[in-house]
């Protein structure tokens, strides 16, 4: 008779600790699937501004930690000189824009003889104007909250 009442304590302690650990790891789940997206993710909306005219489009290039992502073509505002494209669900790290006003809507940035730019263009936070392309570490910003904006302003040599 003890040796049932053993097993039968032995048994329910088994069941009591197994109910335990699953309604703490259903807790833990729920907390992770309800979390991740809202925490990983984020709008990246980038405004274009500056545009010297309302010809052709603007050829947009997304990067993140200097590897390409994606290119986009955006539609110029003929009333604003402006631009604006929204990409959403960017997971969260460290991203760079570079960009230009294919005016002509050839797809290439045109250079003249000097490798000199023909066409506007950009870049997250607009460095300064100069020869020579600015490397990532000069243009890379955080996307790191739930919306992030960032404005950039053409230049024409």
């Amino acid at each position: 008779m003890l040796r049932t009442s053993l097993r039968f304590l032995h048994l329910a302690l088994v069941f009591l600790c197994s109910c335990l650990m699953l309604a703490i790891a259903s807790e833990r789940l729920a907390a992770q699937s309800s979390a991740t997206p809202a925490q990983s993710s984020s709008a990246l909306t980038v405004r274009v501004m500056g545009l010297r005219n309302a010809k052709g489009n603007v050829s947009l290039s997304l990067y993140r930690d200097s590897k390409f992502v994606e290119t986009r073509i955006l539609e110029i505002d003929a009333r604003t000189l402006s631009a604006k494209t929204l990409f959403t669900s960017v997971p969260r790290g460290v991203y760079a824009v570079y960009l230009f006003h294919d005016e002509n809507m050839n797809g290439e940035m045109d250079t003249n003889f000097f490798r000199m730019p023909m066409d506007g263009y950009g870049m997250s936070n607009n460095p300064r104007k100069r020869r020579g392309k600015p490397g990532f570490d000069e243009t890379n910003f955080d996307v790191n909250e739930p919306q992030c904006l960032i404005e950039i302003k053409m230049i024409y040599w």
